[in-house]
C-alpha cells in the first residue's frame, strides 16, 4: 500500500470557491476513479492557505494506472482548468508505511483494489 499526498496552496481569498467546486464537482469523479480518499483537509494553523488531500492505493502501479485513467477521463479535463485557476502551487508525495504502521481499513480496500483490477 502506499498513500498519495497532494498540498495545495490556493489563492488569496479563493478558498470557499474552491471549496465548493471541489466538494459539488470534483470530489465525485476522483473518488469513481482513484478510489480510497483518505481525507481532505485545510490548514488552521501553520501555513495557511492550504489545502491537503490523500489518497491510498495497493501499489504504486495502481496509482499510476488510475492517475493516468483519471488524466483520459472527459469530465475531469473539462473541470481541472476551472480548479486549476485557484491553485497557486502545488507539492506531491509518495507516502510507504513502515511495517509497525496502523493500517486500519487499508486491509479491506486493498482487495477491493485488486478486485477491480481483475
Amino acid at each position: 500500500m502506499v498513500v498519495e499526498e497532494r498540498i495545495y496552496s490556493i489563492r488569496s481569498g479563493a478558498m470557499l470557491r474552491y471549496l465548493d467546486l471541489v466538494r459539488n464537482e470534483g470530489i465525485a469523479i476522483q473518488q469513481r476513479i482513484l478510489g480510497r480518499l483518505i481525507g481532505y483537509f485545510t490548514t488552521e494553523i501553520g501555513t495557511l492557505s492550504q489545502v491537503t488531500h490523500m489518497w491510498a492505493y495497493a501499489s504504486l502501479e495502481d496509482r499510476t494506472r488510475r492517475r493516468s485513467e483519471l488524466a483520459e477521463d472527459s469530465q475531469w479535463q473539462a473541470f481541472v482548468p476551472r480548479l486549476a485557476q485557484y491553485i497557486e502551487r502545488a507539492e506531491n508525495r509518495i507516502l510507504v508505511p513502515t511495517d509497525f504502521s496502523p493500517r486500519p481499513g487499508f486491509a479491506d480496500h486493498a482487495t477491493t483494489l485488486e478486485e477491480t483490477q481483475s
